[in-house]
């Protein structure tokens, strides 16, 4: 069977094709999810680098569809490949676990003992502070993304009822940047 014949079969038309637009899909809407979270994340040359393989590839992607408008299949699986794309995005940048973060720390308890081991393995700092039931502590941890199951974990052991929030951060001085200690 020559290329020509192939790619006129039914098998490449209704599988093969919808298949490659739909892997097309995931590939690039996956990079454009990790290229906008490199802009936020202010990644300079990772962002650009990104998107021009976001874009090469949705050129790759559209072509076939538009070429093909008369099958509804490609626009489905276009429109599946972009949502599955997000999804795959979003995991992978959880995985990679770029950037720091900021955790934000409210507890009613004593968190001498809480602070003490945080200060072990993070940098962190306390305050006491007055919330809306009486005297609180509120602790700040600076941390790489990597590290924040391992902190949470701490602080729920300590007290499971802890308010905590946790944002990232764009840009910390050099003085500041979170350290890598032994586990």
């Amino acid at each position: 069977m020559d290329l020509t014949t192939f790619f006129a079969s039914n098998i490449f038309i209704w599988v093969i094709l919808p298949l490659l637009i739909f892997l097309a899909r995931i590939i690039d809407v996956s990079l454009g999810t990790m290229r906008v979270i490199f802009i936020a994340r202010g990644y300079k040359l990772m962002a650009p680098l990104y998107g021009f393989f976001e874009v090469f590839i949705w050129l790759l992607a559209i072509r076939q569809v538009l070429i093909g408008l008369s099958h509804p299949l490609y626009l489905l699986v276009y429109a599946l490949g972009f949502s599955a794309g997000t999804y795959i995005g979003m995991v992978i940048e959880e995985k990679l676990s770029i950037g720091n973060v900021i955790i934000r720390v409210v507890t009613r308890r004593n968190a001498k003992i809480l602070v003490r081991k945080l200060k072990e393995r993070f940098r962190t700092t306390n305050i006491e502070a007055s919330g809306k039931r009486g005297k609180v502590m509120v602790i700040y941890i600076v941390l790489s993304r990597s590290r924040v199951k391992e902190a949470i974990g701490m602080i729920k052991n300590y007290n499971p009822k802890s308010f905590y929030t946790i944002e990232d951060i764009r840009h910390i001085s050099e003085e500041a940047r979170p350290t890598l200690h032994p586990r």
